[in-house]
């Protein structure tokens, strides 16, 4: 039985190959992407690649049908990224399938699926014997170095293309794959002080990030960058949070970091209890100060 793991137009998949790796069987990978894809994920961990062609101007999503055809002929584990079209591709493998789908994984292994649940503070382990569909964080790009044999199949996508390509203004924000992270919550007085924060999170070679309020409530920063259960949810080595009080919705999407640090007024706070280490005191002095010490 195959491990599958879907790309779907880039090859941002290390940690879904990592995790694939760690099952039973030959990892699959399944690509719809251009010729350079796949050389990409010509990686150690991929055994081998099934490569359904370069979508050109139609959607990835129009190759759907096919990416689940080919997994339905010896149906095991699917792994997926969270972004859509990814997401778009697993739903129609799941289906085809009968496979059940899992969200948030924390821990992988043959036969049983361990994820999180109530926001992150429990968890659940369910056992499986069949096929299982599993959405995860995608990791960085693969960037090839393997002899991975490619197959290149038939493929019959829908007719559904690409007319109108709208970049943002503002690049979208990727905090999954950051090493470090200073987010900040509402205990910033206004928006013109976030210039402070930038300066520490430049100074610590960090993404900026925040809490929830931050991004939809206030508009200060964009709303890509906010953290939480119903935001990005991320494991940086190093989370900075600044201001941010610590409520369960946040929580929940940053407490696999390796480590956190947390400044704040408030010695109670719901964040000191998740922290490792806690700045107490008023992130008007604080910031500048560290930020002054690692620069």
């Amino acid at each position: 039985m195959s491990t599958y793991v879907l790309v779907a137009g880039n090859a941002g998949v290390s940690e879904l190959v990592a995790a694939a790796a760690k099952l039973d069987g030959p990892v699959v990978a399944v690509v719809v992407g251009a010729d350079e894809v796949v050389r990409a994920v010509a990686a150690p961990g991929v055994d081998k690649i099934v490569w359904l062609g370069d979508p050109g101007d139609r959607a990835v999503e129009a190759f759907a049908a096919d990416v689940a055809k080919v997994v339905a002929a010896d149906p095991g584990v699917v792994f997926a990224g969270r972004k859509p079209a990814e997401r778009a591709l697993l739903g129609a493998v799941a289906a085809a399938i009968s496979a059940p789908v899992v969200t948030m994984p924390v821990e992988i292994a043959a036969g049983q699926v361990t994820r999180a649940i109530a926001g992150g503070i429990a968890s659940e382990t369910r056992s499986y014997a069949g096929p299982v569909a599993i959405v995860s964080d995608g990791g960085a790009p693969l960037t090839g170095g393997g002899s991975t044999s490619v197959e290149q199949a038939a493929a019959s996508p829908a007719e559904v293309t690409v007319t109108d390509l709208r970049p943002n203004e503002v690049a979208a924000a990727d905090l999954g794959t950051a090493d470090r992270v200073v987010s900040v919550g509402r205990g910033l007085k206004a928006k013109e002080d976030l210039a402070i924060i930038e300066a520490l999170a430049t100074a610590f070679k960090a993404e900026l990030g925040c809490s929830r309020p931050v991004a939809e409530g206030l508009d200060w920063v964009a709303r890509d960058r906010y953290v939480g259960i119903s935001g990005q949810q991320i494991s940086p080595q190093v989370y900075l949070a600044v201001g941010i009080s610590g409520q369960l919705q946040h929580m929940s999407g940053c407490r696999g970091a390796q480590l956190i640090v947390s400044i704040n007024t408030d010695k109670d706070a719901p964040i000191v209890a998740e922290s490792d280490y806690i700045l107490t005191g008023d992130l008007y002095t604080l910031v500048p100060a560290l930020t002054a010490a690692l620069g």
